[in-house]
């Protein structure tokens, strides 16, 4: 007995304050595989064979070696992590044999055309690049998806072959976006090399709308009934972000959401609540146990009705790879409470890596699903004995758990975070401890408001609405961590900055281990925050004393606001793009109160922040100009100021408003009964408001985006357009004519624009032009957020600094 208890334990790690056991035998077999398949997907089959080869003459001896020492504590591992291997070894080099041999891959070599039969097994992913926000009149979101799908058969090159593997579909919107998974269909466009080592064939970039499309296998209707079932509800009772966001955390329907939210997750490190993992299937069967708990049912038929409950969540939120690691984990978990066994998070954990490897190694380089089992891992690993010391320091047992879990998950996550996206999150820790009470109430409302959604919409408008606070606070966190000054640090993409960051995690560790070195550590961290914070992140000297105008630093965008004299009052001229730095800047000037919000024209660079300016302030109207179009920017801002019973305000040459220290004058459009066609982006910069402002410090001429017939119509209308400061039109393009340079004569020129923006912008020529008529030019891209302030000789800019980068563009994933 005493014996068989030694055993037991020597493969298992002893429990800590209370804390029970780990079973880590298959750890190894589980971790060893992972690196097989890993080396076969990046260094090739041959690779892979040869380790494979290495693995199955290990496999006897190691048997022979356990069948001579059955008490010995390492043959059993030795010999599972064998055969795992060997298991492992030979599916990835078989797959990666027939890959580099597959016929269509020296067509994709030669970009050639080609059509294919394919069937989809995924949804289509946006591709998010750098015109996600949308510019002018682009609206913002992504215009291309990426789409997985299995061949059918392949023509190219005048050659066709029946024959399977994976080809990734890059498509536009126009009809394939609403795609489900399961559909056949025939595909025509180019080919390109595959670039991911995810055992993908080829890349089609599609060129028109598919044909012959089938329709998708039953079971995908219905959880397609079921998502819009969901998705309908939040629209038609949460605010716009908030129904965006409940479809994503509940069953990882990304669909909808904007791009805006998606980069403030990203920022302070939520974006993985938007990817169904361990957490979605554990809160989903917690549900359905306690529901069967009430209705006393036996434990056998709690097992077994959560298994079918699993199964349906699974094809509710579709099969990505964090779904299937999660969802065999907790089937593996659930077995075991069903032949009454303990159950151990560990052990299911790897049980999940190595089926799932085994089925599709393809997972083995798959962000998601490293993402995911890091993070399973590290609740398992770390968050234990973490929250155990915590409570030794007299910290609450429940507060203690909230501490560690994100902590520990952030921190064995960070180095791959940082390797993907290029930057490190500092604020994730606090966001994810902030977050964490509102995720389950979220998940199990949105699942059961997709659930009853065919039988009523009421009951699940119902369970959305329940959720709105919940949700709501979600949407908050991530915005107030996205504008705290140095959310996120930059750092070196790739495996240079995850290795980097991992060194610089493990040094960190070591050095807390030990009490001189973590005092050390301390002092150091602290020194490094006293000088960082002042000099980075806080601004001596801002916001400049006296100012009367400020352009913010909003990229390739505008976003002028007026003081009027008022003591946190302002008017905000133009938002700016979608990614809301208009927000920072107004923070930055103790803005809380918006008297007026002018949307110049309707393009995205000018409207895409109105969210962001409008959320947490009091607003008085929003103004809009004569021209409505695009239709779909004109319907935007009526619905961001609805949801805020906001008025909306038309204004037109010749009105004038006034505040204490500020009057607003608006000379343009002069000819606003002129059609507009909204495809056409100059026909609707024509359409701007032009302001004429005159503060304390001098008048301001705003000037939108107009172009030379605008400028033409201005210069013969006879209208006073001289001005002390000039806010140049459409970032300083070269549309600006110099005769309405002359007429305006300004001390001082302000350009809103972008760093690193691909339109030419500003013009050189129009700088010039400034310059040699003897105007001082300010650029944000080069000065950051510009205040107008008072002097003796008249208006002069005072310069923020610290100006943003160029944004880096992201692609799938």
């Amino acid at each position: 007995m005493n014996g068989s208890r030694s055993g037991s334990t020597a493969t298992r790690s002893g429990p800590t304050d209370g804390q029970p056991a780990l079973d880590l035998r298959l750890l190894p077999a589980a971790l060893l595989s992972w690196l097989t398949v890993i080396l076969g997907l990046t260094a090739g089959w041959a690779a892979a064979a040869a380790v494979t080869a290495l693995a199955a003459l290990a496999v006897p001896q190691a048997w022979v070696r356990l069948r001579r020492r059955p008490d010995s504590r390492s043959a059993p591992g030795v010999l599972a992590a064998a055969g795992c291997v060997t298991a492992a070894g030979l599916v990835i080099t078989l797959t990666g044999y027939q890959l580099a041999h597959h016929p269509l891959r020296p067509s994709a070599e030669r970009a050639s055309a080609a059509t294919a039969r394919v069937v989809l097994s995924g949804d289509p992913a946006p591709v998010f690049d750098g015109a996600a926000a949308g510019y002018g009149g682009r609206q913002g979101g992504a215009s291309q998806f990426a789409i997985p799908a299995e061949l059918v058969n392949a023509s190219a090159d005048g050659e066709h072959w029946t024959v399977g593997g994976r080809l990734l579909l890059i498509a536009p919107r126009d009809g394939w976006a609403e795609l489900l998974p399961g559909v056949e269909l025939t595909a025509s466009g180019l080919l390109a090399p595959a670039t991911r080592a995810d055992l993908t064939v080829a890349v089609l970039r599609v060129r028109g709308p598919p044909s012959e499309v089938t329709p998708p296998p039953w079971w995908q209707r219905g959880a397609d009934a079921l998502r819009d079932g969901l998705r309908g509800a939040a629209a038609a009772v949460l605010p716009e972000q908030s129904a965006a966001l409940l479809p994503s955390l509940a069953i990882g329907d990304t669909s909808a959401m904007p791009w805006t939210l998606r980069e403030e997750f990203r920022t302070t490190g939520l974006l993985h609540l938007t990817a169904v993992s361990g957490a979605n299937v554990a809160m989903v069967c917690a549900a359905v146990f306690g529901l069967l708990a009430l209705l006393r049912a036996g434990p056998r038929a709690r097992v077994l009705l959560a298994l079918l409950a699993l199964v349906g969540f699974v094809i509710l939120a579709r099969p990505s790879p964090s779904v299937l690691r999660a969802a065999v984990m907790g089937a593996v978990a659930l077995l075991a409470v069903l032949v009454g066994r303990r159950r151990s998070v560990l052990p299911a954990l790897a049980a999940a890596v190595l089926g799932l490897l085994l089925v599709d190694p393809a997972l083995g380089t798959d962000p998601g699903f490293a993402l995911s089992v890091l993070a399973t891992g590290a609740l398992v690993l770390l968050a234990p004995p973490w929250s155990a010391w915590l409570r030794q320091l007299g910290v609450p047992p429940g507060v203690a758990e909230a501490l560690a879990v994100p902590a520990a998950a952030h921190l064995v996550t960070a180095p791959l975070v940082a390797g993907l996206s290029g930057q490190v999150s500092l604020v994730a820790v606090v966001a994810n401890l902030l977050a964490a009470p509102a995720v389950a109430p979220v998940t199990v409302l949105g699942v059961l408001a997709a659930v009853v959604s065919p039988a009523s919409s009421v009951l699940a408008q119902l369970c959305a609405w329940l959720a709105k606070p919940a949700v709501g606070w979600l949407v908050w966190v991530a915005h107030w961590g996205a504008t705290v000054p140095g959310a996120a640090l930059t750092w070196p993409a790739g495996i240079r900055g995850a290795a980097l960051l991992t060194v610089a995690v493990i040094v960190g560790v070591l050095l807390l281990r030990h009490r001189r070195l973590r005092a050390l550590l301390v002092a150091a961290v602290i020194g490094v925050l006293l000088i960082v914070i002042p000099t980075r992140f806080v601004t001596p000297g801002w916001p400049a004393t006296g100012w009367s105008a400020v352009a913010c630093d909003v990229g390739q965008g505008d976003a002028v606001v007026l003081a009027t004299g008022q003591a946190g009052r302002g008017v905000l001229v133009d938002t700016g793009t979608e990614d809301g730095a208009v927000d920072g800047c107004l923070s930055r000037l103790g803005i809380s109160v918006l008297s007026l919000v002018v949307i110049t024209h309707l393009h995205a660079d000018h409207l895409g922040g109105l969210a962001a300016a409008l959320g947490g302030r009091a607003v008085g109207a929003v103004a809009l100009g004569p021209a409505h179009q695009p239709a779909w920017a004109d319907e935007r801002v009526h619905r961001a100021a609805a949801e805020r019973n906001i008025p909306v305000l038309e204004l037109r040459a010749g009105q004038q408003l006034d505040w204490p220290a500020l009057s607003l004058r608006v000379l343009g459009p002069v000819d606003p009964a002129d059609p507009v066609d909204p495809t056409d982006g100059t026909d609707v910069n024509n359409t701007s408001l032009v302001l004429r402002a005159t503060a304390p410090t001098g008048t301001l001429l705003l000037t939108g985006d107009v172009e030379l017939l605008a400028q033409a119509s201005l210069l013969t209308s006879g209208v006073d357009l001289r001005a002390d400061v000039l806010k140049v039109p459409h970032h300083g393009s070269r549309y600006t004519s110099p005769g309405f340079l002359a007429a305006v004569h300004p001390r001082l020129a302000l350009v809103s624009v972008g760093a690193g923006n691909t339109y030419g912008h500003p013009n050189s020529t129009v700088l010039d032009a400034l310059r040699r008529a003897g105007t001082l030019v300010r650029r944000t891209d080069e000065s950051g957020d510009v205040a107008v302030v008072a002097s003796r000789e008249g208006p002069v800019a005072v310069a923020r600094g610290h100006p943003r980068p160029a944004p880096r563009q992201r692609g799938r994933g």
